[in-house]
């Protein structure tokens, strides 16, 4: 196996782009300006060359690792696969961290006047500013495909009568939690608000002053993907149906941030404040740190391998009992315009064969995100897996709890809005009316110009 390209790589990109960028203001994450077009009014762009190329072809593919999983190794072997079905194409991986880093890595390229790699993975909600900075092209799936997709997967990749990207690795947001903890304490997994708190409030553990278990913990560093649900919850949604519209200052959004609050100061039941504690959530409830923690489904796998108790996998309670909520995340595939036409065609061949529904059951097994075709549950692969391993299934039925992700015009900025204000919020630095009232306003101002 030929040796990949590590996140050294991303460095290099990204110090190259920067010295030719020298001079210019271009930004990382294009903002708009007066003179900046709306998606809407942008040109129309061709989809890629979908032939396979004669001749032989390097491709570069930047992805990121977000979760507990052994993505690196599972990319290179789909990579080796293809390579032995297509001996003229080449790809070299570059693994670089987050979505964020992968976005940024790819847009300093461009901003500095280097080719980008062919394709990459970056969040399915990049598309408006990926679209805005003219640095992808369209894709053209099958109608099979399309058919075939989950539709809460695929409204991240339509827009203005195009497909701009192919679902891979989705995910939705989940409560772990230890069910035999439940079980001994005589706790039914919660269906409310009320009784969530209440539940988090009787699996904490305090030794004097310290604590030994917390009941919760709510991972907070990246916030609003898993503030989301709490918001559908509580009945708004942050985000509206138009790319231009949200809810933060909304009363049932106000209120979910409150309830984020209560877990803390009312109940004791998780930290205070912002938790910084993405990577080390997974691990605190597998060593008895947590009673509970809200994720993604991406850590499943990662999560079985570690934990010696029963894992139970549920969506967000609601603030009404009976109710949850969840909604969908993760990546989508994206070809980059700025390659040349040949490597662009070599990547949509790599693209469809990420893609193929075995292809996708195999990812979802060892990772533990959702598969984003139905024809990939029918697979024997998956049938037994599931039969093993029944939290599959309730990742999955998680969607039939979400809502829409945040995804709007600008999102780069309206997200960096609304983390700031929830994080004041959540620190006591605002109350959750004030920092909600801010975060609208200028938000509102940043969508301005798209309207």
């Amino acid at each position: 196996m030929k040796a990949r390209k590590s996140f050294l790589v991303v460095m290099v990109i990204l110090l190259i782009g920067l010295l030719a960028a020298c001079g210019t203001t271009a930004p990382a994450e294009p903002a708009a300006t007066e003179d900046t077009a709306p998606a809407e009014e942008a040109a129309p762009t061709e989809a890629p060359v979908v032939e396979e190329p004669s001749e032989p072809v390097t491709i570069e593919f930047f992805y990121p690792v977000a979760v507990d999983a052994p993505i690196a190794a599972i990319i290179e072997g789909y990579i080796d696969a293809f390579e032995v079905e297509n001996p003229h194409i080449t790809v070299e991986a570059v693994f670089s961290g987050g979505y964020g880093d992968v976005q940024t890595a790819i847009m300093t390229a461009i901003d500095g006047g280097a080719e980008p790699p062919a394709m990459g993975v970056m969040l399915a909600t990049a598309l408006y500013d990926l679209i805005n900075a003219d640095a992808i092209s369209p894709v053209s799936p099958s109608d099979e495909y399309l058919a075939d997709v989950f539709p809460a997967f695929l409204d991240n990749s339509r827009y203005d009568g195009k497909i701009w990207s192919v679902p891979f690795q989705r995910s939705a947001v989940v409560m772990y939690y230890n069910a035999d903890l439940f079980e001994e304490a005589g706790i039914e997994p919660p269906d409310s608000w009320d009784s969530w708190a209440a539940a988090a409030q009787a699996l904490t553990v305090r030794e004097g002053a310290e604590v030994i278990r917390w009941g919760i913990e709510y991972p907070s560093g990246w916030p609003y993907w898993l503030f989301q649900p709490l918001a559908i919850g509580s009945g708004q949604n942050i985000v509206g149906e138009s790319d231009t519209e949200v809810f933060f200052d909304d009363p049932d959004v106000i209120e979910a941030v409150q309830f984020y609050i209560d877990l803390s100061e009312e109940y004791g039941a998780t930290p205070a404040g912002v938790q910084g504690i993405w990577g080390q959530a997974p691990t605190d409830l597998a060593t008895g740190l947590t009673a509970m923690i809200v994720h993604s489904t991406g850590s499943l796998t990662g999560l079985l391998d570690q934990v010696d108790f029963e894992l139970g996998v549920m969506p967000i309670p609601g603030q009404a009992a009976g109710t949850f909520a969840s909604v969908p995340g993760g990546g989508n595939i994206y070809i980059m315009k700025g390659a040349p036409e040949e490597k662009q065609a070599a990547a949509w061949l790599f693209a469809e064969f990420l893609s193929e529904p075995e292809r996708v059951a195999d990812f979802s097994i060892q990772t533990g995100y959702i598969a984003s075709l139905n024809s990939s549950y029918e697979t024997d692969a998956m049938k037994a897996y599931l039969a093993e391993v029944p939290q599959a299934a309730e990742t999955k039925n998680a969607l039939q709890h979400a809502g829409a992700e945040l995804m709007v015009q600008n999102l780069g900025e309206v997200r960096n809005i609304f983390h700031d204000y929830l994080q004041r919020a959540y620190n006591g630095e605002m109350t959750p009316e004030e920092a909600m009232a801010a975060a609208q306003a200028e938000a509102e101002a940043a969508l301005e110009i798209f309207k």
